[in-house]
């Protein structure tokens, strides 16, 4: 599983909108790439933010 699938596996099993830095906690990867991966998947229009700098899947 990619980086991006794997964001978005994050995203997608949180009860609540989710920010970047408890997405790097649980995963332990670099910020970077978690911030990328959320770009792509913003473009693609499966997550959103609900409230500044939180992420939810749509």
């Amino acid at each position: 599983m990619d980086t991006i699938e794997k964001v978005f596996e994050v995203i997608k099993s949180s009860s609540e909108p989710i920010n970047a830095g408890k997405i790097t906690e649980q995963l332990g990867i670099d910020r970077k790439e978690v911030d990328k991966a959320m770009k792509k998947l913003k473009d693609e229009g499966r997550i959103e933010s609900p409230k500044r700098c939180y992420w939810a899947a749509k």
